[in-house]
């Protein structure tokens, strides 16, 4: 009798246990979220932005009593940009701080590569990231960690579509791409291609940096030599600054346009007044425009002393689509598997004026896109 008894405490202690079991990154009180992205070094600055803003959104939920009583933690760690640094940062998250979750990653390199070695073999889903990258648009079908990546901003493609159609539309026919060696400007690169094709046209010429190097020299002799009347350049503000001081120096002065990652505040500061007349396409609703109820929540968080951006106010969506997703998860019973099949069932969901959508096998998140142009004293205007 005693030895049945004492089995059966046993195994309702076990059963307890098991039906007791926090998923990894979830206790009692708190939920821990991972996020790796350049905190330091040339492009620190775009890091810094959505971390803060992001510590500022989970710290607004937290005061108003969390999710279901949970409190959001917030774990960044620099990885200035780096591919390698960013895949070990992302195993590091996930193995040694044991996160839920990770957000807000950047550049397309570093997160395919954390995509496919780290965060999609470990299931473990990524909500954002700076990266406009066909590699992590796959469907799940074609690539099972790709079930693992939500984007909330649109492609390349769709931003290239976008400014080719725009400078074709003026009547350009002689248009150039200068973009940074790796798989972000590759993949603008591409989309440059597929959309003058579709206007019969091609580059006319093309030219490249490395990635967090500023040697701009022969590029600038490459596409000054084709006169170009438009450059579109695919690469982030600083390189993309002195591209555009260097082309001015040699008396080029085409038509300046550049996608969304370059951060339009960030460029301004870096070339003063030289930045006047780049177009820059977004992916973004305008963030210094309180009409979208998703920026006016923005603006709020941050304050009239707040220092409003298009890395900010992305930042904002992808922290506002992990809360939505996380309630509707179950409230106290939450796992990644439920996550994950929440985000999958979120179709044009609503982050406040601006939506995202996904399915079993769409991981494209948005194809909105804005066109705006930096004018006088810096300011962005659409």
């Amino acid at each position: 009798m005693r030895l049945f008894q004492k089995a059966l405490l046993l195994g309702l202690v076990s059963w307890m246990n098991c039906a007791g079991a926090a998923e990894i990154g979830v206790t009692d009180s708190s939920i821990t979220i991972g996020m790796t992205a350049p905190l330091s070094g040339p492009n620190g600055a775009y890091g810094q932005d959505m971390k803060d803003v992001i510590g500022a959104y989970f710290k607004q939920v937290n005061d108003a009593g969390g999710i279901s009583g949970r409190k959001l933690e917030l774990i960044a760690m620099d990885d200035g940009y780096e591919t390698d640094r960013a895949v070990a940062n992302t195993k590091a998250l996930i193995k040694e701080k044991q996160v839920f979750a990770m957000i807000a990653s950047y550049g397309s390199s570093p997160t395919t590569a954390a995509m496919n070695d780290a965060f999609g073999p470990a299931k473990v889903p990524l909500i954002g990231t700076i990266s406009g990258a066909d590699s992590i648009r796959q469907s799940p079908k074609d690539n099972s960690n790709n079930r693992y990546m939500f984007n909330v901003r649109a492609s390349y493609a769709n931003e290239t579509e976008a400014i080719v159609n725009q400078l074709v539309g003026l009547g350009m026919k002689n248009i150039a791409v200068f973009y940074q060696n790796d798989g972000f400007g590759k993949s603008g690169l591409d989309g440059v291609i597929a959309a003058l094709k579709k206007h019969n046209q091609a580059p006319s010429a093309v030219a490249t940096v490395e990635r967090n190097s500023l040697d701009v020299s022969q590029a600038v002799q490459t596409i000054a030599k084709a006169n170009a009347q438009a450059v579109v350049m695919v690469t982030l503000y600083k390189p993309t600054a002195e591209f555009v001081r260097q082309m001015k120096k040699a008396n080029q002065h085409p038509q300046f346009m550049t996608l969304s990652p370059v951060g339009a505040d960030l460029l301004v500061k870096e070339l003063g007044d030289d930045a006047r007349g780049i177009g820059i396409s977004q992916v973004m609703p305008y963030p210094w425009n309180d009409t979208t109820p998703m920026v006016r929540e923005y603006q709020r968080l941050l304050g009239k002393q707040g220092k409003f951006s298009y890395y900010g106010i992305e930042a904002y969506a992808m922290g506002k689509l992990i809360v939505d997703a996380i309630r509707k998860s179950g409230g106290k019973d939450i796992s990644r598997d439920k996550l994950v099949s929440v985000l999958e069932s979120m179709q044009n969901h609503d982050l406040g004026g601006y939506r995202v959508s996904y399915s079993a096998n769409e991981r494209l998140g948005s194809r909105f896109v804005d066109l705006t142009v930096i004018g006088n004293g810096g300011r962005v205007l659409r």
